[in-house]
């Protein structure tokens, strides 16, 4: 009987195909969540590479919120990975935590748009495609919630739908919003695509309840505030 071919290791794949050095050459924007737990993972087993250990613990806990809930023992059910393994990724995973409280906390005010730019700018300014973001507000103003990724991508008004802009703040009861998003040229300057987005939004802000207090763009080192700049509609 043939001999059953075994899954190459991380070493023995294209250099185009392995997560560390895709990481080095293009940023994690490129890697899935496999492949970045893959790198945590570092080595794999006689039968199954890094990436395929990251997907079974994937599939296995659902995300990294589910991989974090869980125990080291609990970790180590899953064939392949012992306690060194399973002490990587809850290292990885407490430093994510750790790193977390540095952002927003909940009831946090923004009180001028130099604020938001101060936070949302180091992590928007690598951005490689535009990405829209909601900091939702209550009824004094306080942070409810981020909502990180509201759409990515060239804005037009079919990608930035009302619909999907105000989901998380009609969930949440938001009094307000604020839209953020970045554009990779680094200049914040709106386009006319932007204006017209911004102008749609308040129109279906107006129906549901829910104001847009401004719409922040985030260049490199330098932001434009519809409010502002006095163009809010």
């Amino acid at each position: 009987m043939k001999e059953e071919q075994k899954r190459p290791t991380m070493k023995q794949l294209p250099t185009g195909e392995r997560p560390r050095e895709r990481l080095i050459q293009c940023g994690d924007e490129q890697l899935t969540d496999a492949e970045l737990l893959g790198i945590i993972i570092r080595d794999g087993t006689r039968d199954n590479n890094a990436v395929d250990l990251a997907r079974k613990l994937l599939l296995a806990y659902g995300d990294f919120r589910g991989l974090n809930s869980a125990s080291i023992s609990e970790l180590c059910k899953t064939k392949g990975i012992g306690p060194a393994r399973a002490a990587q990724i809850k290292a990885a995973l407490a430093i994510a935590k750790r790193f977390s409280t540095t952002l927003i906390k909940p009831h946090q005010q923004f009180k001028c748009s130099s604020e938001i730019f101060n936070h949302f700018h180091e992590q928007l300014r690598e951005k490689k495609q535009e990405l829209f973001m909601a900091v939702l507000l209550d009824n004094k103003n306080r942070i409810i919630k981020v909502e990180s990724e509201v759409t990515k991508g060239s804005l037009t008004s079919s990608i930035v739908h009302p619909r999907e802009a105000f989901k998380a703040a009609i969930k949440e009861s938001a009094a307000s919003v604020v839209f953020v998003h970045n554009h990779p040229s680094g200049d914040p300057e709106p386009s006319k695509e932007d204006i017209q987005i911004t102008s749609r939004l308040a129109e279906a802000g107006n129906i549901v309840g829910i104001k847009i207090l401004d719409h922040i763009i985030i260049g490199n080192d330098q932001y434009v505030s519809f409010k502002d700049r006095g163009i809010m509609p």
